[in-house]
């Protein structure tokens, strides 16, 4: 959508991205009004005359700021055109009403953050996205009212792809572009921000929503980049495990094969590294992968040499796992074991409100498990009956 620039004109940027490109940040970091307003002019495409119209000023008066021949000391004259810019009050030296309530957000928005991500990790994910619903729509209407700080930006982005994973988890499959979008939204935000460990998180979390919205290509062009730009270990794990389902699901093995040697290597070094980084989900998604690319035989073996100490980190894990020993089970030719895990993963996706997994256990069973195929139609439609 193109939105209006301050001037009233369309095409140029709007102030919700102005103050989060790497020129603008210096530029309010100078705390300098004739070095905001020039910044402002430029990225925006602006004269001293649209500035002085947008301002209510003569252009004489903004050239005069600009080139520091007047200081503006007043607090009414600098919170106007504070508010005009779109730049937080503070920047200029003026305590705003609102810098506490925003201190107070910025608080209360990390705790969302990490409350949602405990809950999500213990198979609550409702219950995150209760929290994270008003937590965004907060944000992102004090991003429309100007209040656009890099800080500010970091926090949205950052919910906004918490929210998008935790709707990609209790989402069906058909909804599945829904988080994609929310992680997609949150990576544009990466991309103006350039941190390059936020960035990489974002590709990594958009390449994976991607990945289960049936965009494998993107996925993993998403997690590829991600795996490039990592630095840190733990979050490397979560890009190669990502990336190796994707190439599973690619049908290509040579990319399979070199992702989950890499993704091992990294696990040996590390140890337990989060709800990715274990030898449980490790196992899951090398299983998985060799199924979907025609080594149905090998995978069954490995299903076998789980070690006795490997567990789930998080409880939909465990659904997951039990869809992939199924599948498993039926490509191997055995029918009863295939229905019992699948039947047991049908189980847990109803209690986790997992969607996809059921819809995935469908599937699966219906290349012979009819039982199975009856059980999960039944959980769909109660799942239909729950949706607004």
């Amino acid at each position: 959508m193109t939105e209006r620039s301050p001037g009233g004109q369309r095409g140029r940027p709007s102030a919700l991205w102005l103050w989060s490109s790497t020129d603008a940040s210096h530029a309010l970091r100078s705390r300098d009004l004739a070095v905001i307003l020039r910044a402002y002019r430029r990225l925006n495409g602006l004269s001293q005359e649209q500035v002085a119209a947008l301002l209510g000023y003569d252009k004489t008066y903004v050239s005069m700021i600009e080139t520091r021949r007047r200081t503006i000391t007043d607090v009414g004259v600098l919170r106007h055109i504070a508010q005009c810019l779109g730049v937080p009050p503070h920047v200029l030296g003026v305590t705003a009403v609102d810098d506490a309530t925003t201190a107070a957000l910025t608080q209360f928005a990390e705790s969302v953050l990490k409350l949602a991500d405990i809950a999500r990790q213990a198979g609550r994910t409702v219950d995150a996205i209760d929290e994270l619903w008003p937590l965004v729509a907060r944000l992102e209407a004090r991003a429309i009212d100007g209040y656009v700080d890099r800080g500010s930006w970091a926090l949205l982005g950052r919910a906004r792809a918490s929210l998008g994973i935790a709707l990609g988890t209790v989402l069906p499959e058909e909804r599945l572009a829904t988080a994609a979008r929310w992680t997609g939204q949150a990576l544009n935000v990466a991309q103006r921000l350039d941190e390059p460990q936020f960035l990489a998180y974002a590709f990594a979390m958009h390449g994976n929503e991607l990945r289960k919205a049936g965009r494998t290509s993107a996925a993993i062009e998403r997690l590829s980049s991600s795996i490039e730009l990592r630095a840190d270990p733990a979050a490397r794990i979560t890009a190669l495990a990502f990336l190796a389902r994707a190439a599973g699901e690619a049908g290509d093995a040579a990319l399979f094969d070199t992702t989950i040697d890499n993704y091992q290597r990294q696990l040996d070094t590390l140890g337990d590294a989060g709800m990715l980084g274990n030898q449980f989900t490790f196992h899951e998604v090398r299983i998985r992968g060799l199924v979907a690319t025609g080594r149905g035989s090998l995978a069954a073996r490995l299903m076998e040499s789980l070690p006795v100490t490997a567990q789930a980190v998080a409880p939909q894990w465990t659904v997951i796992e039990r869809v992939t020993a199924g599948e498993v089970h039926l490509v191997n030719g055995d029918r009863d074991a295939a229905e019992e895990a699948l039947l047991t993963a049908l189980s847990g996706a109803e209690k986790y409100r997992l969607p996809h997994q059921a819809q995935r256990a469908i599937r699966i069973a219906s290349r012979g498990a009819d039982a199975v195929v009856e059980a999960g139609q039944a959980i769909l439609a109660r799942f239909r009956r729950l949706d607004p």
